[in-house]
């Protein structure tokens, strides 16, 4: 069988000549790939949810209203943005309607304005702006879920004008500028003060889903709010900590799956950057700081995790008091 590029509905198959023995064998060949029922794609399954999520996109699209608009956490996922513990079986398209909003099995059809600014076109599909779609998903997902991806959005426009140390640049700027704009616009709407709250909370210097999921959590649990991304003065010069607390001389490190990848020079394998930062957290601790760190599946149960950064605090204060010494 020649195979055809792009997605097909069964009965476009069958109009080009597949069996429904071709299309069973085809599958169980791994060559076709069912996304939905009724829908398919020559090929593999794809790699990752959000991968998956943006066929599905594409699927539902061509059989919704022509004046649908992907929106919410579909448009979050054909932006790029990190996408966590959001359920991606159903696709959310916004209609420029006042009505005729419905939830289904396969799609979530919101009614709402849209501006002439807030669309745009990502690989020929109409989806919401960045801005819009930031407002949407803070309104509709929890606030963790949409910490996670307002972080991830504000660190993507913070970079794009090189590594930012002290301060972002324009293009955070103008992202901020029309997230506020969006906001504004949303007053009034269901889940619009959860919008502001998680908007207001959003921070560019997460680096990664876990630390912004950590910061929720550190939130949630009434420590104080850390410096993020702080320097400390050691003997090795001044490396960065994820979480800060400068006056509970405490260091607080996320370590994610991918960390020590990205920590990687040239020439480098991974035991050397395991070693180097090692000696980097050595040098933190040599200056009086109490280092924790935690772990993405300490994430999902984070009292032990507060309960070390409560002793770290309690040390650090005896410490500063002329205690017993470490």
């Amino acid at each position: 069988m020649d195979l055809l590029p792009g997605l097909h509905r069964r009965d476009e198959l069958r109009a080009v000549g597949y069996t429904s023995d071709e299309v069973r064998r085809a599958r169980a060949a791994g060559l076709l790939t069912s996304l939905r029922r009724g829908t398919y794609r020559f090929g593999p399954a794809p790699p990752t949810p959000e991968a998956a999520h943006a066929l599905l996109v594409r699927a539902a699209v061509r059989e919704l209203s022509g004046d649908s608009v992907v929106s919410h956490v579909s448009a979050a996922v054909l932006h790029g943005l990190p996408v966590w513990g959001v359920p991606l079986d159903r696709v959310h398209v916004t209609r420029p309607r006042r009505n005729g909003a419905r939830s289904g099995a396969r799609a979530e059809v919101h009614a709402a304005p849209l501006a002439d600014d807030e669309t745009c076109r990502i690989d020929g599909l109409r989806v919401t702006s960045l801005s819009r779609t930031l407002v949407d998903v803070a309104r509709w997902v929890p606030f963790m879920q949409a910490v996670v991806v307002l972080d991830a959005a504000l660190r993507r426009a913070a970079l794009a004008d090189g590594a930012p140390e002290a301060a972002p640049g324009p293009a955070w700027a103008t992202l901020k500028a029309a997230s506020d704009v969006a906001l504004r616009r949303a007053h009034g709407w269901q889940g619009a003060p959860h919008a502001r709250r998680a908007a207001a909370f959003a921070d560019w210097r997460s680096e990664s889903p876990g630390e912004s999921r950590s910061r929720v959590a550190l939130l949630d649990a009434g420590l104080p709010a850390p410096e993020l991304q702080g320097r400390i003065p050691t003997a090795l010069g001044e490396p960065r900590a994820d979480f800060l607390w400068r006056e509970q001389r405490t260091v607080g490190e996320f370590d994610g799956l991918g960390k020590y990848g990205r920590l990687l020079r040239p020439g480098e394998s991974v035991a050397d950057a395991v070693l180097r930062e090692k000696r980097r957290e050595d040098a933190i601790r040599a200056e009086g700081w109490w280092v924790v760190r935690w772990t993405w599946a300490e994430l999902e149960e984070f009292g032990p995790v507060l309960d070390r950064l409560r002793r770290a605090f309690s040390a650090a204060e005896r410490s500063r008091l002329g205690g017993t010494q470490r």
